[in-house]
């Protein structure tokens, strides 16, 4: 993809009227409408860009390329790509799970395009390690894999609750909904790529301020993980924690997350 199709292969949008910009940036399993509750909160205060992963279910399958999004590289590529189209010269970054890794990648190789990263349901390895708590087993990761390979439908049904952790019926629908929309082997081939990553090495290159923003209890992410990026990421970084379960508090937990955020991003 060139930079002059990617703003419309990758469905991105800008809206507010602020004079500063903000990326919000999905993760895994969800697309630019897992923000729909968080937007309307930042638009008068930011020009917010969202736009679509390129593996998401509302992305033309057709442009994602298994030879290209092997790592995470590619991923940084397009949202450079993306920043330059729009002539963004400076923003603040909110990355949720994966887009969390993407922008602390993008701002190592640009770091003065961003003014603060915040870090939410972030990890830089899944796999536990050994003086490292990563909140899985390489055999758990691949009964995963085989899970998805197996029945997709029934991985997604049994999975999405997991994710969202607290009880909130429309934020299990609304995930369980996007998950659909992914071609199962795109969201295989994704799934592969994130959990045996491992960006542990490039932390203390980050000299970009960061807010990793966690909740109290996340099935893909334990709180170690939160303290481990705390310790290890090479600016100024602050955590904090939200009150309420589950790895998607943009949707299950909007209110909640909206008031932590607008805090964060006060400061960029």
């Amino acid at each position: 993809m060139v930079s002059t199709s990617i703003i419309d292969a990758l469905n991105v949008r800008v809206v507010g009227s602020g004079d500063k910009f903000l990326v919000l940036a999905h993760g895994f399993g969800t697309d630019q409408s897992a923000w729909q509750r968080i937007l309307p909160y930042l638009t008068q205060s930011y020009r917010v860009i969202v736009y679509d992963l390129v593996c998401a279910g509302s992305v033309n399958p057709d442009y994602f390329d298994f030879r290209r999004y092997t790592t995470l590289d590619a991923y940084v590529d397009d949202l450079l790509a993306i920043l330059d189209a729009l002539s963004v010269t400076r923003c603040a970054y909110v990355g949720h799970s994966v887009s969390a890794m993407i922008g602390i990648l993008a701002s190592i190789r640009r770091p003065n395009l961003f003014s603060k990263l915040v870090l939410i349901g972030a990890s830089p390895r899944f796999l536990n390690d050994r003086d490292y708590h990563g909140g899985f087993e390489q055999e758990e990761i691949e009964k995963v894999f085989s899970a998805m390979e197996a029945n997709y439908s029934a991985w997604v049904q049994g999975f999405a609750p997991l994710a969202v952790g607290a009880d909130v019926p429309t934020a299990v629908r609304e995930f369980s909904r996007t998950l659909f929309n992914m071609r199962p082997d795109i969201s295989l081939f994704v799934s592969r790529a994130v959990f045996n990553s491992d960006l542990r090495g490039v932390l203390g290159l980050v000299r970009v301020p960061c807010c990793i923003i966690q909740t109290a209890k996340d099935v893909s992410v334990p709180a170690s993980v939160a303290a481990y990026l705390r310790d290890h990421l090479g600016g100024r970084n602050t955590i904090v924690m939200l009150e309420t379960e589950g790895h998607l508090p943009h949707l299950s937990a909007p209110s909640l997350l909206i008031r932590k955020l607008r805090h964060a991003l006060a400061s960029s």
